[in-house]
């Protein structure tokens, strides 16, 4: 697959030029209510969806239906970092209305994460061919182990990065809006906003170790793996207001993702030296396995409504006072030029 410098620069440029929008339309904290998370989600999934359609008119049907495996590979496997996320944010009560400024950061640092780990793996596999082999037997173990895990869920409390950031990092336990750090009494401490921050990536990080060996399954491509999986994270934010009250509703859906794990651990093992699955029975495997777990799920849970997550009796972060906030001093003090110190000694002196 040939593709030119350009579109690669004007791929990241899109990219960042969507990233702008999605900051300057939700620059103010606003709690993002289930209409305005489907049009969002309606907006990335077209987006994701028109670029596959422009990889299947410009270099064919094979990378278009590659392109269109991965997307839907890395999209499918987002909803579970979706629910992680959910539990996170109840667990901690960040309050709705600051939600969006930590995933906005949680995808931007995503993003770069995902594009070290696809430029990494791209240069393993092409210099040691049998990587493929240790790629295959860890989609195997892992989903595996998500089917024996189920029923078992993140206990943040549990987190060893958590408790490493709160024991190094000098830190307040009051949110003050969307301040990730403030200035109390001339020092610098962070909030628990950003310490959310810090688990939001840990997880998005843990994740990306398992999709990315998934999408190199259906694609050798590197340039198709950074776009699905950067068309998949960018709608994750819109997704997560989307989904987070159905957690609930998707009570199979974890068996589904761990059995498209094992499928395409499995069309791994045999492209390497048996047979290659084409690229259209992959997608359609995928498809049928992702469909059967969403609907049977939805059928043994009809009738249930939205309801988030319940927080915690005992909170262990609380949000700030007014008089609290008042109190703050300036993160960046402004530097004293020699005219304001000079007006200041001759203040003084009179």
């Amino acid at each position: 697959m040939d593709v030119p410098l350009w579109i690669w620069f004007a791929v990241l440029g899109f990219i960042i030029l969507m990233l702008a929008v999605d900051l300057v339309a939700h620059r103010r904290a606003h709690v993002i209510g289930v209409r305005e998370a489907a049009a969002w989600s309606a907006a990335w999934v077209a987006c994701g969806v028109g670029f596959g359609v422009l990889v299947w008119t410009g270099w064919g049907a094979e990378y278009g239906q590659q392109y269109f495996a991965g997307y839907l590979i890395e999209k499918s496997l987002a909803v579970d970092n979706v629910f992680v996320w959910a539990i996170i944010f109840a667990h901690f009560a960040v309050p709705p209305q600051f939600q969006h400024r930590v995933l906005f950061l949680g995808v931007v640092g995503a993003l770069v994460f995902r594009g070290i780990f696809i430029a990494a793996g791209a240069v393993l596999i092409q210099h040691f061919t049998w990587v493929l082999y240790v790629f295959a037997a860890f989609l195997l173990y892992t989903g595996y182990r998500m089917i024996r895990q189920r029923d078992e869920h993140l206990n943040p409390d549990q987190s060893t990065v958590l408790a490493a950031f709160r024991r190094l990092v000098p830190m307040t336990d009051t949110f003050h809006g969307q301040r990730l750090l403030v200035r109390r009494q001339g020092v610098v401490v962070a909030t628990p906003l950003l310490a959310v921050l810090v688990l939001i990536e840990t997880t998005d990080v843990v994740f990306a170790v398992d999709s990315i060996p998934a999408i190199f399954a259906v694609t050798d491509e590197v340039f198709l793996v950074f776009t699905a999986n950067a068309f998949a994270i960018l709608g994750l934010r819109a997704m997560y207001f989307l989904l987070a009250d159905l957690i609930h509703r998707f009570v199979y859906l974890k068996v589904g993702l761990a059995l498209v794990l094992i499928w395409v651990g499995i069309k791994m093992l045999l492209k390497i030296d048996v047979f290659y699955i084409p690229t259209p029975v992959s997608l359609a495997v995928v498809v049928l396995i992702l469909a059967v777990s969403v609907i049977a799920s939805l059928r043994a849970t009809r009738g249930q409504g939205r309801q988030g997550l319940p927080a915690p009796a005992d909170p262990p972060f609380r949000s700030a006072t007014p008089e609290e906030d008042d109190a703050l001093e300036p993160l960046w003090p402004r530097r004293r030029t020699a005219r304001t110190r000079r007006t200041d000694v001759s203040g003084s002196r009179r």
